[in-house]
């Protein structure tokens, strides 16, 4: 016996405005056993990729960038945003070495870092080619959407 699914077209739409506010690839909800999930057209497959562990750094307020730095850093026009909320990785997985680190020449659409967001691994790319000038962020802490991850001159 086939059971017909309901499918109620303005939450599919309200989730669709979702993924673009957030850049996310993918939402999936589900209750019971109804689950949908919408996938945006051309969205690239999620990454497989398992985090190394903590390095156990944690930003202490105050601690950051002195006279403007951080705001500078925002304006630059080498730096790379983070596209979404989530948690960051900078390995593709535990043990093994840094997608990139200060100092390092990236081409652009190199993989720099991961960003975890509702268990999908999303890869943020290098917007452009050059050398990567500061890395402003430690492994498996969150980041916030438009928050500068790197600097790339």
């Amino acid at each position: 016996m086939t059971r017909k699914i309901s499918v109620d077209d303005n939450l599919i739409r309200q989730l669709a405005e979702l993924l673009e506010e957030t850049g996310l690839s993918e939402i999936e909800i589900g209750e019971g056993e109804q689950h949908l999930r919408v996938v945006r057209a051309g969205a690239a497959p999620a990454l497989a990729a398992v985090a190394p562990p903590s390095t156990g750094l944690v930003p202490v307020p105050g601690d950051g960038p002195v006279n403007g730095a951080e705001t500078s850093d925002a304006n630059h026009p080498g730096a790379v945003t983070a596209p979404m909320v989530g948690t960051i990785y900078v390995a593709p997985e535990p043990g093994a070495a840094p997608f990139v680190a200060q100092g390092a020449s990236v081409q652009e659409g190199d993989t720099l870092f991961i960003i975890e967001a509702m268990k999908t691994m999303n890869p943020v790319r290098a917007p452009r080619s050059g050398t990567v000038n500061r890395v402003l962020v430690e492994n498996e802490t969150p980041v916030e959407y438009g928050e500068v991850l790197a600097v790339i001159e």
